[in-house]
């Protein structure tokens, strides 16, 4: 069978897993948007509509967001059991956050604002992130092992100033600080959906012709450069943006650091291919059901006593063992 007849026969499975996995997504959005709903009474239902709308919007945000880098990263790192939680942002969320309280305290206007809350994490974690990876990758010289390196030591610096603080914080800040450093989609506020939605999208028209070539850099370095692609600016390029995708995603719900790991893997073992457009898709409806799904059981099952994240974790951790147990 030649390449054009193979290249038929695996596109239809493909279009089959793509258009399962939209119709699983659709029923769990519509069961998390329905379930225990009252309809007799119109003004319940808007009410509850109001609370449960911005919710899932965030739910398909943050899981597009944060499964497109993952898929994104470790194509530049080309490892398949990297997680972009190492490049950092989800330890400087949490020392931002911690830092607000300690010096201005839980009820200043940065803490108790959401708005106010979203546009601090993403001026700190956009400009910070900008800064190292673009200046440290232009540095060593687009060696990803370097940077990976260093976001691993910056990651570990971030949480170690989060521990200090948190140590010497009055007790009662403390209390009133965990809230926020848990991923939720409890308190979801709204005016923070359009303009994460706003800076996801100029990201990637920004970065939309070196994300046009990721199949040719996946196939590595020498390969690339020979076929024409500018690689260090090109992965310096990207290495911002899936940086700032997940500081806009951890911005919006908190640090989720397994879940792009579980749903760049899912995708790779479902689609098999190295086509860009079937694994990013593939990971983000993954990353959508998964938020969806585990939110439905944190409100139903569980009645709010374990976070979303904690499964995410404890799912990660597990699947991490997995593929480090039988992958190559």
């Amino acid at each position: 069978m030649n390449a054009p007849a193979i290249q038929n026969a695996v596109n239809p499975r493909r279009r089959r897993l793509m258009f399962a996995m939209t119709g699983l997504i659709a029923v769990t959005l519509v069961a998390a948007a329905l379930y225990q709903f009252a309809f007799v009474n119109p003004k319940f239902f808007s009410y509850a509509m109001n609370l449960r709308a911005p919710r899932l919007a965030v739910m398909l945000i943050a899981g597009f967001a944060i499964s497109a880098a993952a898929i994104v990263f470790q194509t530049i790192i080309r490892n398949n059991i990297v997680t972009p939680c190492l490049l950092g942002m989800n330890s400087l969320y949490l020392l931002i956050h911690t830092a607000v309280v300690f010096f201005l305290g839980s009820g200043s206007e940065f803490a108790t604002n959401p708005v106010m809350a979203f546009a601090v994490d993403i001026v700190l974690m956009g400009v910070i992130a900008t800064f190292i990876y673009y200046t440290i990758f232009q540095k060593t010289g687009g060696n990803v092992l370097y940077v990976l390196l260093i976001g691993t030591v910056l990651s570990t610096f971030f949480s170690s100033m989060q521990n200090s603080l948190t140590r010497i914080m009055d007790p009662n800040e403390y209390d009133a600080l965990l809230n926020s450093l848990v991923a939720s989609f409890t308190n979801v506020n709204l005016a923070c959906i359009i303009p994460g939605v706003v800076l996801l999208a100029a990201i990637a028209l920004w970065l939309r012709k070196d994300l046009a070539i990721l199949d040719v850099i996946s196939l590595g370095r020498d390969q690339a450069i020979s076929l024409g692609v500018d690689y260090e600016r090109t992965l310096r390029r990207l290495m911002v943006g899936v940086a700032l995708y997940i500081a806009v995603a951890t911005a919006l719900v908190g640090p989720l650091s397994f879940l792009g790991l579980i749903t760049a893997n899912i995708s790779r073992q479902l689609f098999r291919t190295y086509r860009h457009t079937w694994l990013i898709a593939g990971a983000s409806f993954a990353g959508m059901f998964i938020l969806a799904a585990g939110q439905f059981l944190v409100e139903h099952a569980m009645t709010y006593t374990v976070p979303v994240s904690v499964f995410v974790t404890i799912g990660g951790g597990v699947y991490f063992l997995y593929l480090i147990l039988t992958q190559k």
